[in-house]
């Protein structure tokens, strides 16, 4: 597989000392650097498909008419959580 360069990132030396303290054993800057930059590109495209399933939602909601109140949701998901938390008592 062929590979490409990142363009060349200029810093502040206070910056860059930073995340070379927090370099973790035998990690370098740049592979710090290239996990942030994947990071980063997974945060973003998961909060663009959050928005896209947020407006499809409302979307649908107007087409059908069909609305939830915020307490009925506020229900569903404390229901769901009390049910995963047991779950991982009892797996404990």
């Amino acid at each position: 597989m062929k590979t490409a360069s990142i363009p060349s990132l200029r810093v502040a030396p206070e910056l860059r000392q930073a995340a070379e303290d927090l370099l973790e054993a035998g990690e370098t800057l740049s592979g710090f650097v290239e996990q942030s930059i994947r990071a980063g590109i997974d945060r973003r495209r998961m909060r663009k498909e959050f928005i896209a399933r947020g407006l499809a939602s409302r979307d649908e909601a107007k087409r059908t008419g069909e609305y939830f109140a915020a307490e009925e949701i506020r229900d569903e998901l404390d229901a769901m959580l009390l049910t995963a938390e047991s779950k991982t008592n009892a797996a404990q």
